[in-house]
């Protein structure tokens, strides 16, 4: 640790001991953490008291272990209905974790005296020190710093505290006007229900280190928006000050937690601890939106590692080799500028030597030439925006730094670590750094199907480096391949420490994470599908069941029928195929598939259209509804081993009820040609005659002849939209039928050259339908009726290259005018078809 900046006549006066000395802090500030390393070498404290867990106090010798920095507790609360997650994070210029390294040089007892992170008080927050977590005080706060930006004509508070506090001021006067900041920040403000439940901890922790130390001095490094008021409270917590440190709580589970858990025989445990994660420079920045970070960490480890001064140089020649790494302008000129411009600033402003905000606003004058697309990100807090100028970028990214932290070998970890390697070598995964690797599943492989189940509930926990590639998009659809790459890395470590919060198992922590999706996702029908199809493919019913009953809910309220298709062909494929979740013909299951199904047709027997955005999500309903009617009139749903219908249990649903919908939709002129196209279609694909629909069908009931009739009866803008429809429900029947294919061709061949340009596009995305060999058979047939079998099925189906399909149809209608014109000069011409004869092929 450096040693702090402070001449032997600069040292501060020491208080008398009857008092406890509250060292008000921002955390991760060099300066604070200089003051704070001061104090505790002049005081000699017999108490260090640090703003940290204090459930982790037994473990403190974790943190004397020689980790790399920077590095975090990660503490959490694992509960049915709750789960929380806080970090503690530790740099080498954090006060606080300077205030534990100087408790041991000087043989002071050092404790955390804070609230557990996963106490009610700090639920709110993912990270303890982001002190500003009630909304009255963030007002308050952002209006006195505006008050003294607008006053010494500052932009921004981080620019306001490197002013005022990062100069390099004596500690005596950095001591006082740091008690002045926080007292006029916190003012008379009690601050919220949390903050008093970890101030009155704080406090009595306070009282009893003072009972303790008799005398000696006893140092507490806090938030400074908690400093004014500890200097007060702890004195009204006289009880605390006997033998016993404060009693540090424990989860209290509510009443209905404990019932659930008290009737669910496989419910997991409420579990709550902490452990050391590895950290990065990237979490502590606050440009990433870390509220209580200090920005740029790796310029402020350089000002703590060598002053304000060599921080500017080496931010000056990083910026300078990674903007040349990058090819990006930086001439010897331009940072000749740059300097003197930093320099120009800091006088301008007071400052002794350039601070961080003057080399940055010096950068923007200097090194960017055009108009900015976006703000400076020294401007905001939050990811860079869009637009940012590509040097800004750079030179943000050299100022955070990429330092990962590494903890010590024999550093405790969560059960969960040793419990996924175990399991990823049992199947033959070896995660190593920089070696991805790619894996290929057999998913009809007993072997392969356990990898990747272990690879998806990996995936759920959100592990970096596991990425599916590719693979099916529903669990149990029958497609037997997936495509897997893989890699380790420090990060993927310690996201691994803090799934730990999930349970010691993958199993139960990939479960207990779904769990708590599907609490986020009460009532959103689609985010219930995908945490389904999730369970599905990680094999976890129990997580799987639990959501069956959301799902039902979420159906009975969806009120478009474009909402339903992804959750009722999941729902299908596990009523069928379920059983290798145990989840097949569940009563829940039936009940929720049939519901869906009637919730569905229900909404498509309204009146309406489909928007072009939707028309995808609406065919795919129309299909999984028409799946479902298809295996129940087959008797799929009857009693039979694996699907579990019990006996005298009424039929799933009535095919009778679709059929009857799908009639009254493709018979109806006002409906959408989508959905008219697709009410054909399904009743084609299921061999059911529109009866009565004279217009539809021919005397024999012949879905083709029926299918030309719709298509013939529309305006040329609408006939793709109705043949989507017809392809995506029915392209088995119609794709391979000459009659239909046949006559497809004699429609378009009737549309003149501005009809056809009308339909082009919708017809384009009908065909997309159609699988690559299919549209090759189809191409086969209409090279046939138009006798050049010769061309081959390339001829129709190749790339179209650098010319789109609509470009070439606008060609046409200019070929088409331009033949126009020289027959009307009596200039003798062929038509474009004749010119061109490919060109009559649809």
């Amino acid at each position: 640790m450096p040693k702090p900046m402070t001449a032997p006549d600069t040292m501060l006066p020491a208080p008398p001991h009857a008092e406890p000395y509250v060292i008000g802090v921002r955390h991760h500030s060099p300066a604070c953490a200089r003051l704070v390393a001061e104090r505790i070498e002049a005081l000699r404290p017999r108490f260090v008291l640090i703003e940290g867990p204090a459930d982790f106090n037994g473990r403190l010798d974790e943190l004397r272990l020689p980790h790399r920095l920077p590095v975090a507790i990660f503490s959490y609360l694992s509960a049915p209905r709750a789960q929380r997650g806080s970090w503690t994070p530790f740099c080498e210029y954090s006060p606080e974790w300077v205030a534990l390294q100087g408790a041991a040089k000087a043989g002071a007892q050092a404790c955390f005296i804070d609230l557990p992170a996963w106490h009610d008080a700090l639920s709110d927050l993912s990270n303890r020190y982001a002190d500003a977590d009630d909304h009255h005080h963030a007002e308050r706060a952002a209006a006195y710093e505006a008050a003294l930006c607008e006053a010494l004509a500052i932009d921004g508070r981080d620019a306001l505290w490197e002013h005022l506090f990062e100069g390099g001021m004596p500690l005596p006067a950095l001591a006082e006007a740091l008690d002045t900041h926080f007292s006029q920040l916190r003012g008379d403000d009690p601050g919220s229900v949390a903050n008093a439940e970890r101030e009155t901890m704080m406090a009595r922790w306070i009282a009893w280190a003072m009972g303790q130390a008799r005398g000696a001095p006893v140092l507490v490094v806090c938030g400074g928006y908690h400093a004014p008021a500890l200097r007060a409270l702890w004195r009204g917590h006289a009880d605390a000050a006997g033998g016993e440190p404060p009693a540090v709580p424990m989860p209290e589970v509510d009443a209905e937690d404990a019932a659930d858990e008290a009737a669910a025989e496989d419910a997991l445990p409420v579990r709550c601890g902490s452990y050391l994660v590895p950290y990065t420079s990237k979490r502590l920045d606050a440009f990433a939106g870390y509220a209580s970070g200090m920005p740029s960490p790796m310029y402020q480890s350089w000002v703590w590692r060598h002053g304000s001064a060599e921080a500017g140089k080496l931010a000056l020649a990083q910026t300078l080799h990674r903007l040349r790494e990058k090819k990006l302008p930086a001439s010897t000129a331009d940072l000749k500028a740059l300097h003197s411009h930093a320099h120009g600033l800091a006088l301008l402003r007071g400052h002794a030597q350039p601070l961080r905000c003057d080399w940055l606003d010096a950068s923007a004058a200097t090194l960017i030439k055009d108009a900015l697309d976006a703000p400076l990100p020294w401007t905001y807090r939050g990811p860079l925006l869009r637009g940012t100028d590509p040097v800004l970028v750079e030179l943000m990214d050299v100022l955070a730094g990429d330092q990962v932290g590494l903890l010590a070998a024999g550093t405790p970890q969560p059960p969960l670590v040793a419990s996924v390697e175990a399991e990823l070598a049992a199947h033959g995964i070896v995660l190593e750094p920089g070696r991805p690797l790619q894996l290929r599943l057999d998913l009809l492989q007993a072997a392969d199907r356990q990898r990747s189940r272990v690879l998806h509930r990996l995936r759920i926990l959100a592990l970096p480096g596991v990425s599916r590639e590719r693979g099916a998009p529903l669990a149990l659809s029958g497609e037997r391949e997936e495509h897997w790459r893989l890699l380790g890395s420090l990060e993927q470590r310690a996201a691994l420490i803090e799934a730990g919060a999930y349970g010691a198992t993958l199993h139960d922590a990939a479960r207990t994470r779904l769990e708590e999706g599907l609490r986020g996702a009460a009532g959103k029908l689609a985010a219930l599908a995908v945490l389904l199809n999730d369970a599905a493919f990680a094999g976890l019913p129990e997580a799987g069941a639990a959501s069956l009953a959301e799902l039902g809910e979420a159906v009975a309220a969806a009120s478009r029928f474009e909402e339903l298709g992804e959750a009722l062909a999941l729902l299908h494929a596990l009523l069928r195929h379920g059983q290798m979740l145990g989840m097949a013909g569940a009563p829940v299951l039936r009940t929720a598939v049939a519901a869906a199904v009637e919730r569905a047709l229900w909404l498509l027997d309204l009146p309406g259209q489909v928007a072009s955005a939707e028309q995808q999500a609406h065919l795919m309903t129309f299909r999984a509804v028409r799946d479902v009617v298809r295996d129940a009139r087959n008797g799929a749903f009857d009693e039979s081993p694996g699907h579990g219908q019990a006996a005298g249990q009424p039929p799933l649903l009535d095919p009778q009820r679709a059929l009857a919908v799908w009639r009254r939709k493709a018979r109806d002129p006002q409906a959408a040609p989508a959905s008219r196209g697709a009410a054909l279609g399904a009743l084609a694909s299921l061999d059911e005659p529109a009866h009565g629909e004279a217009a539809l069908q021919d005397a024999a009931g012949d879905s083709s002849n029926g299918a030309l009739r719709l298509l013939a009866g529309l305006p040329p803008a609408s006939i793709g939209d109705a043949l989507a429809g017809l392809l995506a429900l029915a392209r088995d029947v119609l794709a391979h039928a000459g009659v239909f294919v046949g006559g497809l061709d004699g429609l378009l061949q009737q549309l003149d050259d501005e009809a056809f340009v009308q339909a082009l596009p919708a017809m384009r995305m009908a065909f997309a339908w159609l699988p690559p060999a299919e549209r090759g058979a189809l191409a086969r047939q209409v090279l046939a009726l138009r006798g050049a079998e010769a061309y081959g099925e390339r001829a129709l189906t190749a790339p179209l290259g650098a010319h789109d399909a609509v470009d070439l149809a606008a060609a046409r209608l200019l070929e088409a005018a331009v033949a126009a014109r020289l027959r009307y000069w009596g200039v003798p011409v062929g038509t474009p078809a004749d010119l061109n004869p490919e060109s009559a092929a649809p």
